[in-house]
């Protein structure tokens, strides 16, 4: 697979940028001292954070400013940084790694205060194939067909993979009105997973490689494995779930000012456009020259129970849904 980003393993690689040509690698100097910020995020959209901080540095509040950035399974980064891993910046791939950061007093209680709740894109689950769809699978009961074998990462290391079992259950159990139904649904789900991989970046690659009929991921990763010239088709089925993937200053960032003015051209419709070219849903209205298509019945994890609730469910590792399925298969649920 021709992908240009660096991909992070379970433990957290820090890719460090050069520093601009205006000076060397000191903060002082006044007007121009570089700062460097620290940017610890997941996998999937190191190309568009990439772009944007070219982008952010041509502007007057990011000239001077230089960055550090890791990339690598959302929960693992979660807890890098909860460990000790410098931060200035957080993104996630879903909520409850940011809530970790809250109960370490790492970030902010009212993170999620603003008008966007936090979240800095969007995106839905779908089912992506081999190009011309072989085995034509385009719905939720066609991936649990005898002899279709699906790729989706761990759920227990990649958030991705945990917002593809809760589409998953979603579509299958009416929005967990029939938690029996879609509890049944993922049984037989995840027995046509022939590998579980740390991180949904890991699961393309694996696909990518011949491995698999079906790769459960976000839209925005089908679009960047199109773009990257792969041959895959993907389907966006009618009941899925809306993906939203929260960011957030640190409370300890040694440079809060920057940080905040990133975090803040983050919601411009300029870098909102750089998430859409990668395959994201923008989350501000304004961005011109965007299009996806809407999914009839698109639920949300609030229409679930909300995180709370659907990690104590699915995803407690010493009792849930999601544990005694892998553990039936044999699958390891060590974060």
């Amino acid at each position: 697979m021709n992908v240009r980003r660096h991909l992070a393993t379970a433990t957290v690689v820090a890719s460090i940028a050069t520093l601009a040509a205006c000076g060397g690698g000191g903060s002082d100097g006044g007007s121009g001292g570089q700062v460097q910020l620290s940017l610890v995020a997941y996998s999937t959209p190191q190309a568009a954070y990439e772009k944007i901080i070219e982008a952010f540095q041509a502007t007057p509040e990011g000239k001077n400013v230089t960055f550090t950035k890791s990339f690598g399974a959302s929960g693992d980064q979660s807890r890098a940084v909860e460990a000790g891993l410098k931060a200035d910046i957080v993104a996630f791939s879903l909520e409850p790694d940011m809530t970790r950061l809250v109960k370490k007093g790492l970030v902010a209680e009212d993170w999620s205060a603003g008008e966007n709740k936090g979240m800095i894109t969007d995106s839905v689950v779908v089912i992506a194939t081999r190009k011309g769809n072989p085995k034509s699978l385009k719905t939720w009961d066609d991936l649990t067909k005898p002899g279709v074998e699906v790729i989706t990462p761990n759920p227990f290391t990649s958030g991705g993979a945990r917002w593809n079992v809760m589409a998953g259950y979603g579509a299958k159990s009416n929005k967990g009105a029939d938690k029996q139904t879609g509890v049944t649904y993922l049984n037989a789900l995840f027995a046509n997973v022939p590998v579980q991989d740390d991180s949904a970046r890991k699961s393309l690659q694996t696909f990518s490689s011949g491995k698999g009929d079906a790769i459960l991921a976000y839209e925005n990763e089908a679009i960047f494995a199109q773009q990257n010239n792969q041959p895959l088709d993907y389907t966006v089925p009618d009941s899925t779930i809306l993906i939203e993937n929260p960011v957030a200053v640190t409370k300890n960032s040694a440079h809060p000012n920057e940080a905040k003015a990133f975090l803040k051209f983050l919601y411009t419709t300029d870098a909102q456009k750089i998430f859409a070219d990668n395959g994201y849903r923008p989350v501000v209205k304004g961005v011109q020259g965007v299009s996806f298509p809407a999914p009839p019945a698109l639920f949300t994890i609030a229409d679930l129970g909300g995180w709370p609730k659907v990690t104590t469910e699915f995803f407690d590792p010493k009792g849930s849904v999601m544990a005694d399925i892998e553990r039936k298969l044999g699958v390891s649920t060590e974060k």
